[in-house]
């Protein structure tokens, strides 16, 4: 029986064998003198930081086939044409992915622990949230012990103190003056994995103190101010729609990274619920030890991130769809007010101002599908998580499928979707109303498709300005000025003469204006000094 249960229990802690993901073999490096010379240790180093992403794999793999129960493949890849099939009266379609393909629940937190991001995962009771973080503690090598007492669980009568610490009772007696107080500062604050489980029955004031701990990586009481290292944030919430017992301020919902849904048990996997309770199996007991990550290892996987590449084809991409969404122009006369911000501060009915825009197409706009832009926060996250997810699959870039299946949890809390759209009227396009997810997969997919429509990767002449200005104004005559400015002053006429005016030509109007100013100046400059 002994031998049985030691079996047992030994395939829960089994690491899936290297490679997780199999690639074509490199060619051999030919032998080169100064080969000879390299210093070993260096080399030893390079070979130790390359395994790392296999590493990282290695966790996913062992904590959706042994730790949770995630047998969802929803952000999918394809290495060929995938075999695709149709089912029911809504002809849902169920696609067989032919390339390695990753379940959301644990891959996403999986990133989020990588790029020290704020993750906030929602879902019913008993769906594993907490469950999930805790793992993601355990992987940056704290105790099980630890993971549970820096755990901060939302109730409606937690104070600040209890949130970040307690002046010390000495102090408050003898301090003649606030700063002498000392604070005995909860332990969770210096840890590099923070969960906070319902953050949404956190009172109002004790929200705004946890915001700037999240947000600034400090806390302050008393005048008295703890700095925390960077690290990863994970927040659960049972519902994100203001469900919890304090509607979340703004400020802290812009502040998370990404948005991840806790999936629905399939009950076809009842068997492993079974074996767990007879096992009496604890994922966050067993770990395997191949699974942890050093501090060093997750700061070199972090900078190692940041040096995946985005080549400039696939930048525009990403440029290209984030312009869509913030113009909007009922909210004023001057082209550079004309944005959804403008209309929001002006405190004036949105459903109102948007019934003004008559004479676009609705259905071809894709600004007319939110009610808000992208703030420079979230375009980063959207950047820094493509690349951890190229990382993850053991490349040096990012692949526009690596930027379609992130955006969605990037945006999820970002881009409000305006329901009167006409789009979500259009046959086959309700349940976007319903499943942001999707919707913002499908809206991504729409810009592209106008993206290549307009031949912007071999006609885009914004590129073209751009390119000749950075080459820098040294040494250009006055006459090439004359010339260049009134190059961007016949685009401004081409432009003009379209008519209808959409978000993606705003933003490029107000480009060639900077760059028309620029220009402008030098040319002041260059008649001063003759």
């Amino acid at each position: 029986m002994a031998d049985f249960f030691k079996k047992a229990f030994g395939s829960f802690q089994r690491v899936p064998s290297a490679p997780t993901n199999p690639k074509e073999n490199k060619p051999v490096k030919p032998f080169e003198v100064k080969d000879l010379y390299e210093d070993e240790n260096t080399s030893e180093g390079e070979s130790e930081v390359k395994g790392l992403d296999e590493k990282l794999r290695q966790a996913y793999f062992w904590i959706v086939n042994t730790a949770i129960i995630s047998p969802y493949y929803d952000i999918e890849y394809d290495d060929g044409n995938a075999r695709k099939f149709t089912f029911g009266d809504s002809k849902v379609e169920v696609s067989l992915p032919s390339g390695q393909s990753y379940s959301s629940f644990v891959l996403m937190p999986l990133l989020n622990l990588a790029v020290r991001g704020k993750c906030l995962i929602v879902g019913g009771p008993g769906r594993g949230k907490t469950a999930t973080s805790m793992l993601m503690g355990l992987l940056a090598g704290y105790s099980k012990i630890d993971v549970m007492r820096a755990i901060q669980h939302g109730q409606p009568q937690m104070t600040i103190s209890d949130l970040l610490g307690h002046p010390l009772p000495a102090d408050m007696v003898k301090a003649e003056k606030t700063s002498d107080i000392r604070i005995a500062w909860r332990k969770w604050l210096e840890m590099r994995v923070k969960i906070i489980d319902e953050y949404n029955r956190i009172p109002t004031r004790t929200q705004s103190a946890l915001l700037t701990v999240l947000a600034d990586n400090y806390a302050e009481i008393f005048d008295q101010v703890y700095e925390c290292p960077e690290g990863a944030w994970y927040l659960t919430a049972n519902d994100d729609a203001g469900g919890g017992t304090y509607q979340v301020i703004e400020a802290l919902k812009d502040r998370i990274d990404i948005v991840i849904r806790a999936m629905h048990f399939n009950t076809r996997f009842i068997g492993d619920l079974l074996k767990r309770i007879e096992l009496n199996f604890k994922p966050e007991s067993m770990i395997p030890e191949e699974v942890i990550f050093t501090e060093a290892e997750l700061d070199q996987i972090n900078a190692d991130i940041r040096k995946v590449e985005i080549e400039p084809a696939l930048r525009k991409r990403i440029e290209f769809f984030c312009r869509h969404f913030e113009f909007f122009e009922p909210a004023s006369t001057r082209l550079e007010y004309m944005t959804k911000d403008t209309a929001k501060l002006s405190g004036m009915d949105m459903r109102n101002l948007f019934r003004k825009e008559t004479g676009k197409d609705q259905i071809k706009d894709l600004g007319s599908q939110t009610t808000n832009g992208l703030s420079v926060r979230k375009i980063m996250t959207l950047l820094i998580f493509s690349k951890a997810i190229a990382y993850f699959r053991g490349n040096k870039k990012v692949e526009l499928d690596d930027i379609r299946q992130v955006l969605p949890f990037v945006l999820h809390d970002t881009l409000t979707p305006h329901l009167e759209s006409p789009f979500f009227d259009q046959p086959g396009n309700e349940s976007y109303r319903v499943d942001r997810i999707q919707w913002l997969r499908r809206v991504f997919d729409l810009s592209c498709e106008e993206y290549l429509n307009l031949n912007l990767d071999n006609d885009d002449p914004v590129d073209a300005f751009e390119k000749e200005f950075k080459e820098g104004l040294l040494d250009v005559s006055l006459r090439e000025v004359d010339a260049r400015l009134l190059a961007i002053e016949k685009q401004f006429q081409k432009w003009a003469d379209e008519k209808k005016l959409y978000g993606y030509r705003a933003d490029d109007i107000l480009k060639l204006k900077y760059l028309h100013q620029r220009y402008s100046n030098y040319r002041r400059w260059l008649k001063w000094k003759k």
